[in-house]
């Protein structure tokens, strides 16, 4: 099994309970990661995505956040 660095950057409540954890994640081999956890009550979900996705992610959030104010 490949190790790895974990890193949390930042844990955010969200609407109804839920709860985001974002997590820089560094692999021994060189890959990095942005891993988000979602926690909704019981049921979790987990996704790593790439520098990519993660900026392309931030971008649309950012814009339609920004039209909301």
């Amino acid at each position: 099994m490949i190790g790895e660095e974990v890193k949390q950057l930042e844990k955010l409540s969200a609407p109804y309970g839920r709860e985001i954890t974002l997590e820089n994640v560094d692999y021994e081999n060189g890959m990095r990661v942005l891993r988000i956890h979602i926690r909704e009550g019981s049921r979790f979900t987990v996704m790593d995505i790439d520098e990519k996705t993660a900026a392309g992610w931030a971008a649309v959030m950012s814009q339609w956040a920004a039209e909301a104010q």
